[in-house]
């Protein structure tokens, strides 16, 4: 087990993991750039470092200034949490030539799985259902019209690198097909420095299920069950939940199965989520995976038992996995709702600020992961998160009640937040029924106001 770990991000996750880290007795090293000092949960580590100016690019993407904390630190580990440098396998890569080990998979892993289109043909190999897509990456307008009318439309223009939403675009028509590649390939270059994109055929209203997977470096590998993620605006997660509702008990095995497959596959090890899509017909297809813990890993820890960010650890430190597949239940049911500072009655406005009073829910079952507190400054440069409100139930309708009434309870004075939208979603017929899926909220909660 390492005795010193860097935590190579900021915020909820980093406090995550410092938490996780305390546990194990293992002493952590966090990093902060200007805007983030003085923040409550640098406190909490062994070690602060200063990395930077406010910018990402100059701070917390940097590569140079968290090797050179990781030197200075006397850290012997790099746990990336999510977002930043965590998919970036140049990084690992300086991480491990460097001597300190990172908390993720292998370089070569995250460049496959990291990159969409060759994630596609490594989910052929393995077997795994697939949406019809090109064949490679769009090079031509007349290609892409060939494929587009070959499957039919709608299609869907996905960037090869990268996630979040960004580098995406649905075209309808042969209009519509050449601005949307554009637009998809300036998005994908201006975020990821990487403007390549592939196409797919567009299934209509899907569900968003994800798979949650971890394997060590001894060829175990296991899955931990399903999250749906069907409710978000935008490509962008607002509501997760576990077991998904109304899936059949064969579609979710299925779909699980498929996931621990490609990883296999893939030689990949460490924690990651294999995204699938599923139509009305319970049809499920691979769109892609996210090579490092997600946002959304309390659920499955919740339905589970299994702490995901200390499988992390023990998994990377070199420890075979401390369970098999038949070790793994799904118990109870489990919903996360972000609460971000944005304003949903203006299109999501983003709403940095003071919290001038926080009120945080409580009560059996109930979770709140955060760094926030009563004073603290939603900074404008990095994501609007203010922290994940879970809850932990016997049945899913126990769930969604516990949410209503804890959502009920959480003030956020000072900014505008999610949460209200949130709770209107979870009261709705269709949240209430499980008949959910990826445009729900756009179709029912983001209709434009009729003057009166």
């Amino acid at each position: 087990m390492f005795q010193r770990i860097l935590v190579a991000n900021r915020g909820e996750i980093a406090l995550r993991i410092i938490r996780a880290c305390r546990e194990l007795g293992v002493e952590t090293v966090a990093v902060f750039s200007e805007t983030d000092r003085g923040s409550a949960y640098l406190d909490l580590a062994d070690e602060a470092i200063c990395i930077g100016p406010p910018k990402s690019a100059e701070s917390y993407l940097k590569i140079k200034s968290i090797i050179s904390a990781c030197e200075v630190s006397g850290a012997e580990a790099v746990h990336p949490g999510y977002g930043f440098l965590a998919e970036n396998a140049h990084f690992a890569d300086v991480c491990r030539d460097s001597g300190y080990e990172f908390i993720g998979p292998s370089s070569d892993a995250m460049r496959l799985l990291g990159d969409k289109n060759a994630a596609r043909e490594a989910a052929a190999k393995a077997g795994v259902p697939r949406v019809p897509g090109s064949d490679g990456l769009v090079q031509s307008d007349a290609d892409a019209l060939k494929f587009a009318r070959n499957v039919r439309f709608p299609v869907l223009i996905k960037a090869s690198a990268g996630g979040g939403g960004r580098g995406m675009r649905v075209a309808r028509d042969t209009e519509q097909l050449k601005g949307a590649i554009q637009q998809a390939q300036q998005e994908a270059q201006s975020a990821f420095g990487n403007g390549d994109v592939y196409l797919e055929k567009y299934v209509e209203n899907p569900r968003h299920v994800e798979v949650q997977i971890v394997a060590d470096k001894h060829a175990n590998a296991v899955h931990l069950w399903e999250r749906d993620c069907s409710m978000q605006r935008r490509h962008q997660k607002l509501i997760e939940e576990s077991p998904a509702p109304n899936l059949k008990r064969a579609t979710r095995e299925a779909m699980c199965k498929a996931a621990v497959k490609l990883v296999k596959e893939a030689g990949y090890y460490n924690a990651g989520t294999i995204e699938f899509i599923v139509d009305k017909d319970e049809n499920f297809y691979f769109i892609e995976m996210n090579a490092r813990i997600q946002v959304e890993h309390p659920v499955t820890e919740l339905v589970t038992g299994i702490d995901l960010i200390k499988t992390q650890i023990r998994v990377a430190s070199g420890e075979p996995l401390p369970f098999k597949q038949s070790d793994i239940k799904q118990t109870g049911w489990a919903i996360e709702c972000r609460v971000n500072a944005e304003d949903p009655e203006h299109n999501f406005r983003p709403c940095p600020g003071r919290i001038e009073k926080l009120i945080i829910p409580g009560g059996f079952g109930v979770r709140f992961d955060s760094h926030v507190h009563s004073g603290y400054s939603v900074p404008p440069t990095y994501d609007s998160m203010v922290g994940k409100l879970l809850v932990h139930q016997n049945t899913r309708q126990e769930a969604i009640d516990c949410m209503r009434r804890c959502l009920t309870e959480l003030k956020v004075e000072g900014i505008k937040t999610s949460a209200p939208l949130q709770l209107k979603i979870l009261e709705s017929k269709e949240f209430q029924s499980g008949n959910i899926d990826t445009g729900l909220i756009e179709r029912k909660f983001m209709q434009p106001k009729v003057p009166t």
